[in-house]
C-alpha cells in the first residue's frame, strides 16, 4: 500500500515538472517557506522556488549544524540555477521553559486540584514536579497563570515561595516529561539568547544567513543584546513577537530590529484566541509605518500538513494578511514536514495573487497611513508612488547600495512593481522579504546617462517594460554614496532600446 509520503513525492514531482517559471512581478507579498525533512533536498527546494517561494526559513530548534549547512548550500546552488536572489532566514530557538520529569514519564493532574512546581529534582507525580528554572520562583505572584503543553493545561498561582509554587489546576489533564511552560503574566528574567542560541547564531553568520530571527523577545534590550553579539555583520535581525510582554514596548522593539515577525504560535497560547487578530493587525500597522518588513507566521495553512487543500478559514486568514499589507506570509510545518509542501506554496501564491488582483485591494492596503520623514529620500519615495498613480508607468526602478531607498518606496505600497538594482548580493537577497521588490545584483552606475541606459535595459531584460513604457527611476547623486537618494526621473522606453536590450 502506498503511504502518504510516497503519494506526496509522486504528486510533487508531477507538479514541479509542470510548473512554469515563476514570475516575481505577478505578486507583491512574499512567501517564506520553512525547510525540513520533507523539503530540504535540492530538487524540492527548486520546486518550492518555482512554485512561488521567495525565501527559506531554517529552524534552528531542530536538526544539527551539519544538516543546516547542507540545506543552506543547497539553497545557494538552486538560487544560482534559478537566477534570482533568495533570502535565508535562520530562526533561533530562544529560551524555552520546561517542566522536569515524571515517575513513569507522565501523570494526570485532576481538574480543580492543587499542583506544586518546586526545585526538587525527584521525578514528579500527580501532585508535584520539578521546575528547573530558578529565575521563575522570584517573579511569579498570586493570581498569575502558568500554561503547560501549549496551553492544554492551565494552572493559577495560589502561593509563590522561594522553592515552591502552589497552583490550582483550572484545566487539568495528562502532563508528561519536559513539556513546555508559558508564563503570560510576567516578564521572565531570562536572556533572549541561550548558550545554544549563541552557538547557532555564530554558525548562521558563518553560513552567510541573510536574516536572523530572534525568538521570545520580551523587551528592546533583547534585540540590543543580539545586535551586539552580531557585531559588524551585515545580516539583518528580525524580532519575533510571541510574548505579551513585548506588546507594551513594541515600537521600541520595531525601532531596534530590521524586521518583525508576528509569531502567532506562542502568542496564541499566552493570549485569549480573540485577542490575536486585532493584535496582529496592530503589529503589522506599526511595523509598516517604520518601513521595515513584517512577516505573518504560524498555522496559515495548517491543514495542508496532511491535506492537499486548505480550509476556507485558512484561505481567508492568508488573504487578510495580504489585504493588511504584510510584506511576507510564512509556511511552517506545511513545507517543513507536511505531505504537500509544493501544493502549500502554490496555493499560498494563488491566494495572494487573487487578493492583489482585487479592485479593492489598493484601497484596503492603504488603510494604514504612512507619513514620510522630513528627508529628501522619503519625499522622493512618496512622490514616486504618487506619480505612479497619476501617470501610467510600468514600474519603479530603484538604484540602491544599502536597500534603504527600496524600503522607503515599499512603505508607500505603490501600485506598480519595483525593480531594485544593487551592486550588493547581500542586499539583493535581504530584499527577498520586502513587499513589491524584485532585486537584481548588477554593477554600480557612475553617471546620469549610465543610470538611464541601465535602468531601461534591465527593465526590458527582466520583463518590467515594453516599447513605449514609462518608468520611474530613483537614485542618489553622487552615485555609489549610500543614503544620498536625491534624484527622480521619468523615462520612456523606445523601440530601438527594445531591439538592443540584450546587450
Amino acid at each position: 500500500m502506498v503511504g502518504p509520503g510516497e503519494r506526496a513525492g509522486v504528486a510533487n514531482q508531477k507538479i514541479g515538472a509542470s510548473l512554469a517559471k515563476f514570475d516575481p512581478r505577478g505578486r507583491k507579498v512574499k512567501i517564506l517557506a520553512t525547510l525540513g525533512p520533507a523539503s530540504r533536498s535540492p530538487e524540492m527546494i527548486e520546486q518550492l522556488l518555482r512554485a512561488g517561494a521567495d525565501a527559506f526559513r531554517v529552524n534552528m530548534s531542530h536538526g544539527d549544524h551539519e544538516t543546516h549547512a547542507q540545506t543552506i548550500a543547497a539553497i545557494r546552488a538552486v538560487e544560482k540555477d534559478v537566477g534570482r536572489p533568495v533570502a535565508v532566514l535562520c530562526d533561533l530557538q530562544g529560551p524555552k521553559l520546561r517542566v522536569g520529569q515524571f515517575a513513569g514519564g507522565k501523570a494526570v493532574i485532576r481538574h480543580g486540584s492543587h499542583f506544586t512546581l518546586d526545585r526538587d529534582p525527584t521525578p514528579g507525580d500527580e501532585n508535584r514536579v520539578c521546575l528547573p528554572h530558578p529565575e521563575l520562583f522570584g517573579v511569579l505572584e498570586k493570581g498569575q497563570r502558568l500554561l503547560i503543553d501549549d496551553g492544554k493545561l492551565r494552572l493559577r498561582v495560589i502561593r509563590a515561595e522561594a522553592d515552591a509554587i502552589l497552583c490550582s489546576a483550572e484545566v487539568g489533564g495528562v502532563i508528561s516529561d519536559r513539556k513546555g511552560v508559558n508564563v503570560p503574566d510576567a516578564v521572565v528574567p531570562v536572556p533572549a539568547l541561550t548558550e545554544k542560541d549563541r552557538r547557532d547564531l555564530t554558525f548562521a553568520l558563518e553560513q552567510g544567513a541573510d536574516w536572523i530571527a530572534l525568538s521570545f523577545v520580551q523587551r528592546p534590550e533583547d534585540v540590543a543584546e543580539a545586535r551586539k553579539l552580531m557585531g559588524a555583520s551585515q545580516t539583518a535581525l528580525m524580532a519575533k513577537i510571541e510574548k505579551p510582554a513585548a506588546i507594551g514596548r513594541l515600537e521600541e522593539i520595531v525601532e531596534l530590529a530590521d524586521g518583525i515577525m508576528v509569531a502567532r504560535g506562542d502568542l496564541g497560547v499566552e493570549l485569549n484566541p480573540e485577542e490575536v487578530p486585532p493584535l496582529q493587525k496592530r503589529i503589522v500597522e506599526i511595523t509598516r509605518r517604520s518601513g521595515k518588513p513584517v512577516v505573518v507566521a504560524t498555522q496559515m495553512l495548517e491543514s495542508m500538513i496532511e491535506s492537499p487543500a486548505p480550509t476556507r478559514a485558512e484561505v481567508s486568514d492568508v488573504a487578510n494578511a495580504v489585504y493588511d499589507g504584510a510584506d511576507a506570509v510564512m509556511l511552517s510545518a506545511e513545507t517543513a514536514s507536511g505531505a504537500w509542501p509544493v501544493e502549500a506554496v502554490t496555493i499560498m501564491h494563488r491566494i495572494a495573487a487573487q487578493v492583489e488582483s482585487d479592485p479593492g485591494y489598493a484601497e484596503r492596503v492603504h488603510f494604514t497611513q504612512v507619513s514620510p520623514d522630513a528627508t529628501t529620500a522619503d519625499a522622493l519615495a512618496q512622490a514616486s508612488a504618487t506619480i505612479a498613480e497619476t501617470v501610467k508607468v510600468a514600474g519603479i526602478i530603484v538604484f540602491t547600495g544599502s536597500g534603504s531607498t527600496a524600503r522607503r518606496v515599499a512603505r508607500e505600497r505603490p501600485g506598480v512593481p519595483m525593480l531594485v538594482l544593487t551592486p550588493s548580493q547581500r542586499i539583493a537577497r535581504r530584499l527577498a522579504l520586502l513587499w513589491g521588490t524584485h532585486a537584481v545584483q548588477t554593477k554600480d552606475i557612475g553617471s546620469f546617462e549610465e543610470m538611464i541606459a541601465k535602468g531601461k535595459r534591465m527593465a526590458l531584460r527582466h520583463g518590467f517594460a515594453a516599447a513605449g513604457s514609462k518608468l520611474i527611476a530613483l537614485a542618489g547623486v553622487p552615485f555609489g554614496t549610500p543614503g544620498s537618494t536625491n534624484l527622480l526621473h521619468v523615462v520612456t522606453v523606445s523601440g530601438d532600446e527594445l531591439n538592443r536590450h540584450g546587450g
